[in-house]
């Protein structure tokens, strides 16, 4: 077995049972990477730098082919049902051994970094791909160590193994699919197999975290995060992908901190990466410049992006391979961003979603019962290509904004965000970045220039005098007047040519909201059950 790159000779890969490799490439730098990507033909070079991937026939994470190993240390924590889904240790254990039976005689990548910012609370990760161009986005993704030293005898506390060509017997293995992604806490490593979407790497190693970081106190998070003049001014943005979190977070006068994953002990907040990983599709140079500039520089991955084969000039508008072109880049692309990853306590905290009813108002404020209630319901809408099977958006509801990544009952986070609240005397905010005048297919989607100026408003304390109104079926306090924008677009109903039409979707979308918390209604306060819609399902 040859080694090359910074190579540690006293934790290598024999303790991962991994013999026998051919070539083992240590912590190459990004250049290096591109080289062996390219000359792989995993890869093409874009005009003006940036790496162009396609990722297969996954082009976003198979949730259903996830599945967290049922074992003593963790079985009676895990929240187990469809979401999380027990996989049999000797299922396991006879997978991994054909895996790394497989690897023998492969060349082989290795990165050793970190996920969290904050040195309390940080885990060493290990990931080992066969592709350079996946090696890549994990140096891009996780928090990189620079000292070559501290590399040569580097033990990760989890570790990674993604072997996309590498494909799973339904019957032999126990899987659902030729894909698997298994994360094993007894073990501490997550298995990848039969996807190349790079994904599933960086959500298994959050999923990992939303187990560790609750039972040291710290709320962990499926968030982005900035804070305006100072650290002490954080705001926190909340939802799943295709909701804006990484768009709005990234926000003119303010100082990026993360894009999607934190967490927030009794220090403040604390990005868990080292990079971002932004939906492209559709790009407006104009209203998100900082991440339009990541898509034309040298160490961003774009993802299954179109592009001109003479030219190599990408086209951003492009959605014929999918909805889902991802830019994967190093947070240090982002001019506006603080790379230390840590700051304050937030004064604000987001809830985002894209209501495809389109009946929610596009800001409204939430006391603290509602926070909890709609933390707990998370209601958004899948949209096109974020996950398989998924060709259009449909509503959801997904526990904690990220019940996909949240072995933990959503309980023990809703508990740990509620006692943050309180601890700092947050505003929370729902805010609707979905559509309006009509559901999707039918009215349009929120002009982003006007959901970035009612949040500014918001974050500078300019709606906390602002007369409100209250929604009469979800009960919500929606702003009768914010600077530059209409006074119409605040309220949806307004927007909608058919009032009768806009009252029967609302009820609708109220009962969906009604019927999704019977799950919850018994372990909150009677004030956090009642929280929800006014109307009852009753009145169906």
């Amino acid at each position: 077995m040859q080694n090359i790159g910074i190579v540690n000779e006293v934790n290598g890969l024999e303790i991962h049972g991994i013999t026998n490799a051919d070539v083992v490439y240590w912590n190459l730098p990004t250049p290096a990477l591109y080289e062996e990507a390219i000359r792989r033909r995993e890869a093409t070079l874009a005009h003006l730098g940036a790496l162009l991937v396609r990722t297969g026939d996954h082009m976003g994470r198979s949730p259903n082919d996830r599945f967290i190993v049922r074992e003593e240390s963790t079985e009676k924590d895990i929240w187990w049902g469809k979401t999380n889904s027990p996989f049999e240790e000797s299922q396991f254990k006879n997978l991994y051994r054909r895996v790394r039976a497989y690897l023998q005689h492969k060349e082989l990548f290795v990165f050793d970094g970190y996920v969290g910012a904050d040195p309390r609370y940080q885990r060493k990760v290990r990931v080992i791909n066969e592709l350079a161009s996946q090696n890549l986005f994990a140096r891009n993704m996780f928090i990189r160590e620079m000292d070559p030293e501290v590399l040569r005898t580097f033990e990760p506390d989890f570790t990674v193994i993604d072997v996309p060509s590498f494909h799973a017997n339904r019957e032999e293995d126990g899987t659902r699919s030729q894909a698997f992604i298994l994360l094993n806490f007894a073990e501490q490593m997550v298995l990848i197999g039969g996807t190349a979407y790079s994904g599933e790497m960086k959500k298994s190693i959050f999923s990992a975290m939303n187990y560790l970081l609750p039972k040291a106190g710290v709320m962990s998070m499926h968030c982005s995060a900035n804070y305006g003049e100072n650290k002490d001014d954080v705001a926190l943005f909340f939802g799943l992908s295709g909701t804006g979190k990484t768009t709005l977070s990234a926000a003119a006068g303010r100082t990026l901190i993360g894009d999607d994953e934190h967490g927030w002990s009794d220090n403040g907040v604390f990005n868990l990466e080292g990079g971002c990983y932004a939906k492209v599709i559709r790009l407006d140079p104009k209203g998100e410049p900082e991440i339009y500039e990541t898509t034309r520089r040298f160490g961003t991955i774009l993802e299954n992006v179109a592009y001109d084969r003479i030219t190599r000039r990408v086209n951003l508008d492009d959605d014929s391979l999918t909805e889902n072109t991802r830019a994967s880049y190093p947070i240090t692309h982002i001019e506006s961003a603080d790379p230390s990853g840590v700051a304050g306590h937030p004064k604000n905290i987001v809830f985002l979603t894209a209501d495809a009813f389109g009946v929610l108002p596009p800001i409204s404020k939430l006391t603290r019962e509602q926070a909890m209630y709609h933390f707990l319901s998370g209601y958004t809408a899948k949209v096109a290509g974020t996950e398989r099977g998924v060709t259009e958006p449909s509503p959801v509801f997904s526990a904690c904004f990220g019940a996909p990544f949240m072995p933990l009952h959503p309980g023990v986070y809703a508990k740990l965000l509620g006692e943050k609240i309180d601890e700092q005397d947050a505003s929370v905010w729902l805010v609707n970045t979905g559509w309006t005048g009509g559901p999707y297919g039918v009215g349009n989607r929120m002009k982003l220039a006007q959901t970035r100026r009612m949040i500014d408003a918001a974050l500078k304390g300019e709606l906390d005098d602002v007369a409100t109104v209250t929604d009469p079926f979800f009960g919500l306090a929606i702003p009768v007047k914010i600077d530059s924008v209409p006074d119409k677009v605040l309220q949806p109903r307004q927007t909608w040519t058919d009032p009768a039409a806009y009252d029967a979707q609302a009820l609708k979308l109220a009962q969906m909201f009604v019927k999704n918390f019977e799950q919850f209604a018994s372990g909150v306060t009677p004030e956090i059950a009642a929280a929800g819609p006014k109307v009852g399902m009753e009145l169906a």
